[in-house]
């Protein structure tokens, strides 16, 4: 059954910090992840700790909006800091029989970092006008989708592929379709956070969704509402937790043996930005069916 969530969301100063920063900080656990695991598997830990170290006390910083914004700003001393430090952790020659993981997994960090580079600019552009609306070409902007989906395949290392064509669809990998449609044609003008809120609820459906089943994601824009639908095929949520899975770090149930890299409060920001544009959010999850998030927010730019 479909229900509106019309909570009241209490949030602390820290929270609503890290809210605005979600999107990076989802990022650097990513990244955290992917350096951990390249000090393990070249028995290297001891030396890449203060790498690890350094990226952790970055979301530790995500809690205070001034320190969160300088640690913005100096992303890419951070990134210059990883490499050379991995590099001289890790010091191999390509005629070495390990260079091509190793180089495999530099390959990776480099297209986070582009990623957390695209993130820090979203962050800088709605940082003075926060309830912003930019126009998009719907082509690029389901393009910048893809191009995420793409970050995540390369990621999971050949665990699976994310295909776009229901006849190559099979039980290893997932099924993606994306349709974007607006009013003003071949553009779409939405809140600047929202992509942040439309790419966290995609991921989360692709997170708990396992491989061969299926995304769908819509946006439109009929002149008068915005209106985003996500739907999986995945594990679902509890009946009786629906109502509550918007609260800040609550995670359903079912979902509490599940390793995931990001902050665990992506539904929480996304109500958070419906409440800021008026808007009105609904969920319909069955456990082992899979759920629909339905997003409306009034056209009012």
């Amino acid at each position: 059954m479909e229900k509106e969530i019309i909570i009241d969301l209490k949030l602390s100063n820290e929270q609503e910090a890290l809210i605005e920063m979600h999107s990076f900080l989802n990022v650097m656990n990513v990244l955290i992840a992917e350096i951990s695991l390249l000090g393990m598997n070249f028995e290297k830990e001891d030396e890449l700790q203060s790498v690890v170290d350094h990226c952790f006390n970055i979301t530790k910083a995500l809690t205070d909006k001034e320190t969160a914004t300088e640690a913005a700003k100096n992303i890419k001393l951070t990134q210059n800091f990883i490499l050379s430090n991995i590099k001289s952790a890790i010091n191999l020659s390509p005629d070495d029989e390990n260079y091509s993981e190793y180089q495999q997994t530099i390959d990776n960090i480099q297209s986070i970092f582009k990623i957390l580079d695209v993130r820090v600019r979203e962050i800088f552009v709605r940082a003075n006008n926060p309830e912003k609306w930019i126009v998009f070409n719907i082509n690029e902007l389901q393009q910048n989708f893809v191009n995420v989906f793409n970050a995540i395949v390369k990621n999971s290392k050949g665990r699976y592929q994310i295909i776009y064509n229901i006849a190559e669809h099979d039980e290893k990998n997932y099924l993606v379709n994306l349709n974007f449609k607006s009013i003003d044609d071949v553009n779409i003008t939405i809140p600047s956070v929202f992509q942040d809120v439309m790419r966290d609820l995609i991921a989360n459906a692709r997170k708990y969704t396992d491989p061969g089943g299926r995304i769908d994601a819509g946006l439109s824009d009929d002149g008068k509402n915005l209106k985003f639908v996500v739907q999986d095929t995945g594990i679902g949520i509890p009946e009786n937790e629906v109502e509550n899975i918007v609260n800040f770090g609550v995670r359903a149930g079912n979902t509490l043996d599940r390793i995931t890299r990001g902050g665990g409060f992506g539904l929480t920001k996304a109500y958070y930005v419906v409440k800021q544009f008026n808007g009105r959010m609904w969920i319909d999850s069955k456990l082992s069916l899979g759920t629909k998030i339905t997003i409306m927010i009034p056209r009012n730019y």
